[in-house]
């Protein structure tokens, strides 16, 4: 049986930016380009009726900036997942961009593969990065030490945020209330030091990734 192709849209104010992305996308296995938007208005309006599987979105547009379209594409369809594809490399613009929701950040001078892998990582729940981006957050993270030592719930929800898992989910897995998930991540972010369930991710995976070695 056939899977299910990820169905991306494009949301860049640069017509070449967007030709070139179509035309690297069209010959990718797996993927579908269902929708090219040049303001993220245009890509609000549609984002529900081309059901997005991920947006690969630009920050730096005219009218509705990509941070603040994030948001609201979010709002209108929170099952897509945002990556967003800019030149901004600084630390405010990527944690306000993970703030908004965004799942993944790459930059525009990235390899073709590694937008395809980031596409296809974005669409199974994990957070792709350009690995500039990747060490600076780490970086910014680790100047922000845990306050406390998390409760084993804490640590549980940790783990599966660190896996990708949506509040519903994990919510389910844990056999809690989402709004006691949403709780944990407020205590989790203010006990790392965090802001976003990108940066917590971030925190568990190398974390995870330390004991290994």
């Amino acid at each position: 049986m056939t899977a299910t192709p990820i169905r991306v849209i494009l949301i860049d104010d640069h017509p070449l930016v967007r030709s070139g992305l179509q035309q690297l996308l069209a010959g990718a296995p797996g993927i579908e380009v269902v929708g090219s938007f040049a303001t993220g208005r245009e890509a609000i309006d549609r984002v529900v009726d081309l059901a997005a599987d991920v947006a690969l979105m630009d920050i730096s547009m005219p009218g509705m900036d990509g941070i603040v379209t994030t948001r609201a594409l979010l709002a209108a369809r929170p099952a897509t997942r945002v990556v967003m594809l800019t030149s901004f490399a600084e630390i405010d613009i990527v944690l306000s961009a993970m703030d908004a929701g965004a799942s993944g950040y790459l930059l525009k001078d990235s390899e073709p593969d590694e937008v395809i892998r980031a596409i296809q990582a974005s669409a199974r729940g994990d957070v792709p990065f350009s690995p500039r981006v990747g060490r600076a957050l780490l970086g910014a993270r680790h100047q922000r030490p845990a306050q406390e030592i998390l409760t084993s719930r804490e640590e549980e929800v940790l783990a599966l945020v660190g896996d990708g898992l949506a509040n519903k989910q994990i919510a389910r897995r844990l056999e809690i209330s989402e709004k006691t998930v949403k709780a944990h991540l407020t205590h989790i972010f203010e006990r790392l030091g965090v802001q976003s369930r990108t940066e917590a991710a971030l925190w568990a995976r190398d974390r995870s990734q330390g004991r290994k070695t």
